[in-house]
């Protein structure tokens, strides 16, 4: 592969990144906007998903140095 070809496929995985990021956005201000979800509870538990993970790579660094 030359570095025409990876440098196209990373412009192609920025695109898919930002409408992947795009339809999210979407769907968050639409469930906000109906009143299914309050914009507080999507933080809360965006952090509490995000500490979840920040544990769970702590863990796992944890018992590989054991």
């Amino acid at each position: 592969m030359n570095i025409v070809e990876v440098v196209g496929q990373l412009a192609d995985l920025k695109s898919v990144d930002y409408r992947n990021t795009l339809a999210i956005s979407v769907l968050i201000d639409l469930l906000i906007d109906k009143g299914m979800i309050t914009r507080e509870e999507f933080v809360r538990k965006a952090a509490e998903l995000e500490g979840e993970t920040m544990a769970e790579i702590i863990m796992k660094r944890r018992i590989s140095r054991m």
